[in-house]
């Protein structure tokens, strides 16, 4: 099999493998940071458009059709070589950011956003299956953990550039701004990334990429139906898990038969595989999913303004900062990475369990303190899952492999997220509705509560505090299954440049 043997380099030239790496994180910085950057805009955007009602799916569209393509992209990677797929992916984002950004209601904002996601899914699966193809897998470690940066690093400043942006040129050039950027990137692939060509014949699986789509919708639409429907066990919601769980059996008896599956189901017989899965959407659910909710905590709890909570993000970044590239440099150098991811979560389960102690009247700097300590934990073992994969897949089955790491992390974040919010709105109606003068506790905005009477404004905090506290006992719970799945991973170690990757004995890659 070509898993036993040591695969070349896709470039070997150390400096020009730096500068199509800067255009690689370029684009990954594009395309993350674009659900973001939309964020502080969208209260513009609607009082432009109207339609308040719709105001969630202009980013629940984007993760929604990033989340359905990306193992559709993993393995088409696999099958037709990285670059022109990734190429194609750029394209399509290109093009819908224009599409955003020339949007005439609120109807085509989101159409237009779909179209952005199904190229954005392309860009974050193809970047790591060619970070795959150009560094040996002790060198990834650490070239990923600079992946992992952009991506914390575009979930920091997406909020602030996006505001700064809408009030100096107008929301429409939060998505303009994408069009130079990708021709940029889109030229640079075309004369600096090596065409490898796959040695063997294309054969799509049409029907497994679509059952899985639909299976990977139908969860994400599940989880948003008390928003959507008004109740998780409505008709319709309950409709909508029955076909996600018909999609689901159809795509595992399709992928049994198919003969390049989207995802090839003896991957699972590697328990590493599995783990790595269950890791990957827990880290997705507390370190992406709760960045939001952190930052509507602050300015609710603690009365910071919105620029100031922001301030307190450079705490929660810089742990990640130097949690990834301490691990990064440390993987590198010893080839182990079990001891990291469950650092990780034992840090994270850790930081939710001080959390549920916070209440309205704890000071900022012990609120800061425990956001850096679990940005420390997300840092640890933020490239983990997808060098794990990676390195137990077989190398024809690698970008299937990726995509199903970062299909499972942007899954956890995007559930978990309607599930932060179902506790929260459940909290708030019980705990909010009978402050004096106040209507509607959720219709409040940070400018509103600071020019609230005092013991209304504490009234308000307590409420919040008291609905957040739900929130962190479930991350911490969330954090806790991904610590269990870490310390049942082996104790793999990586191999080294050159070094031949060794067959494993069938018994044991099906434990």
């Amino acid at each position: 099999m070509d898993m036993q043997a040591a695969v070349v380099p896709l470039v070997t030239d150390h400096r020009r493998r730096l500068v199509l790496f800067l255009f690689l994180m370029t684009a990954m910085f594009m395309a993350t940071l674009d659900n973001q950057i939309v964020a502080t805009a969208l209260p513009t955007i609607v009082g432009e458009f109207g339609h308040l009602e719709r105001f969630s799916w202009v980013g629940s569209a984007y993760l929604l059709a990033v989340s359905a393509v990306m193992p559709l992209y993993g393995k088409l990677g696999d099958l037709f070589g990285r670059k022109y797929v990734m190429m194609a992916a750029i394209l399509i984002f290109t093009v819908g950011s224009a599409v955003c950004g020339l949007a005439v209601s609120m109807n085509t904002l989101i159409a237009a956003r779909v179209l952005q996601g199904l190229g954005g899914g392309g860009i974050m699966v193809s970047i790591f299956a060619v970070n795959a193809d150009l560094f040996e897998p002790r060198e990834r470690a650490r070239y990923q953990s600079y992946s992992s940066l952009v991506l914390m690093a575009s979930g920091a400043i997406g909020p602030v550039l996006g505001g700064a942006m809408s009030d100096l040129f107008g929301w429409r050039s939060i998505f303009l701004v994408n069009v130079p950027i990708g021709v940029v990137v889109f030229a640079g692939l075309i004369f600096m990334l090596p065409y490898r060509k796959p040695h063997r014949r294309p054969k799509i699986d049409y029907a497994g990429a679509l059952l899985l789509a639909l299976t990977t919708t139908s969860v994400v639409l599940a989880a948003d139906s008390s928003e959507l429907f008004g109740s998780l066990v409505s008709v319709p919601a309950l409709s909508i898990i029955a076909v996600g769980v018909l999609c689901a059996v159809l795509w595992v008896l399709v992928e049994r038969r198919a003969a390049e599956p989207i995802i090839p189901l003896q991957l699972f017989r590697n328990s590493t595989f599995g783990l790595m899965l269950v890791m990957s959407i827990m880290s997705g659910a507390i370190g992406i999913g709760m960045v939001n909710y952190f930052a509507l905590f602050l300015q609710t709890t603690t009365g910071l303004s919105p620029s100031s909570a922001g301030g307190l993000f450079v705490l929660l970044t810089g742990g990640i900062v130097c949690g990834s590239l301490s691990a990064g440099r440390i993987i590198a150098a010893t080839g182990r990475y079990k001891p990291f991811a469950v650092a990780s979560l034992a840090c994270s389960a850790l930081a939710f369990a001080m959390l549920t102690q916070v209440h309205a009247g704890t000071s900022v700097f012990v609120i800061g303190a425990i956001m850096a300590f679990h940005g420390l934990g997300v840092g640890l073992a933020q490239q983990v899952p997808v060098i794990g994969v990676q390195n137990a897949a077989p190398a024809r089955d690698v970008g299937a492999a990726t995509g199903s790491v970062t299909l499972s992390r942007m899954g956890g974040a995007s559930i978990a997220i309607s599930i932060y919010g179902a506790i929260v709105a459940s909290q708030l109606g019980r705990h909010g509705t009978s402050i004096s003068g106040i209507a509607d506790i959720e219709q409040l905005t940070p400018k509103m509560m600071a020019a609230l009477p005092e013991a209304a404004r504490e009234a308000v905090a307590d409420a919040y505090a008291g609905a957040f506290t739900p929130l962190f006992m479930t991350s911490c719970v969330i954090a806790l299954i991904g610590l269990a799945a870490a310390l049942m991973l082996k104790p793999v170690q990586l191999p080294r440049a050159g070094e031949v990757k060794q067959p494993k004995p069938a018994a044991e890659a099906a434990e």
